[in-house]
Order: C-alpha cells, then structure tokens, then sequence
C-alpha cells in the first residue's frame, strides 16, 4: 500500500517536536490532520507542493506550508516537493515557464546572449516578467492538477490491487 512506502521515508512528528530550533512551529507539527497518510491527503500535498515549486518567488517552502495548513493536506510532503525547484533545476524550470508564458501571450520569447550575466537578467526583467509570471502560474496549476489526479490514481490502482491479491489469497485457502 502507498501508505507503507510513504511512512518509511516521512519524518515523525514527535521527533520535529523535540527539534529546539522547531519550537516555533510546534503547534503547527502537532496537528494530525497534516501527518496523515490517506488518499486525498497525499494527493492534496502533492497538488500544493507541486504548485508552490513552481512559482519564481522566495519563501516556496511557507507558501507550502500555508496551503498544507489550509487544505489540510501532508506537511511533510508538502514541503518535500518544492524542492523540486533547486538551484540546479530552477534555471531549466523557470525557463520553461517563461516560455510557455511567451506562447501563451502571444509575445516573441527573448533569446540569452551568449554571455548570460545577472546584468543581462536584471535588465530585461520588465520585459520578462509578465510572461515569466504566467507562464510559471499555468505551469503551477497544471502540475499541481496532474499531481492530484496521478496520486489518487496510482492510490486507487494500489487498493484495488491489494484487493485482489487478498481475494486470490482467500480463495486459494479455500480450495484446500
């Protein structure tokens, strides 16, 4: 079950809560409903996760906890898919964004010199940032959406197949 795989890997909450530097946070940690390990849960992580990774703004991981909180969805899955966005992927990520926003306003995408420099970047951001902003905001919904939807999928593929098995197991006892 994907309850199983899941649990291996996920932190306890019991062990943050002792975390001094998490004192902050505790009552936060505390709260069940975002340890929880059941189909929508999960799905609902992955859909904030996904859709908080993708978006060019600082502070991903609190949005992400924010929207956890909110839909009462995983914490630690959450958190753990945006980063998604590193600083190895975030150049090849945003990019992608920018020039689906591009297409999507119906704007030429700007070609990089061959020197790409931070001056270069900062300024031609006026004219980036509009298609940067919604190609990144179609791209994060898009995402977040296939990630709930794939998740409950694969969840209920998971259950359904584990109810066969059973079913095989029972019948098998039966016949002898």
């Amino acid at each position: 079950m994907p309850r199983r795989f899941l649990q291996r890997y996920l932190p306890r909450p019991e062990v943050l809560k002792r975390n001094r530097s998490l004192r902050i946070v505790g009552p936060l940690i505390g709260d069940a409903s975002l340890w929880m390990l059941s189909r929508r849960s999960v799905a609902n992580a992955f859909m904030v996760g996904l859709f908080s990774a993708l978006l060019p703004i600082p502070f991903q991981m609190l949005l992400a906890a924010f929207g956890a909180w909110l839909l009462r969805c995983n914490l630690p899955l959450s958190l753990g898919l945006v980063w998604i966005t590193n600083p190895l992927t975030m150049p090849l990520i945003f990019y992608g964004n920018y020039r689906l926003g591009s297409w999507v306003l119906n704007t030429p995408a700007r070609e990089a010199p061959d020197q790409l420099s931070t001056r270069w970047v900062a300024e031609q951001m006026l004219d980036i940032l509009p298609a940067l902003a919604i190609g990144s905001i179609v791209s994060a919904v898009i995402a977040g959406l296939l990630g709930n939807i794939t998740i409950r999928l694969i969840w209920r593929w998971q259950v359904s197949r584990s109810w066969r098995r059973r079913k095989r197991r029972r019948l098998a006892l039966q016949r002898r």
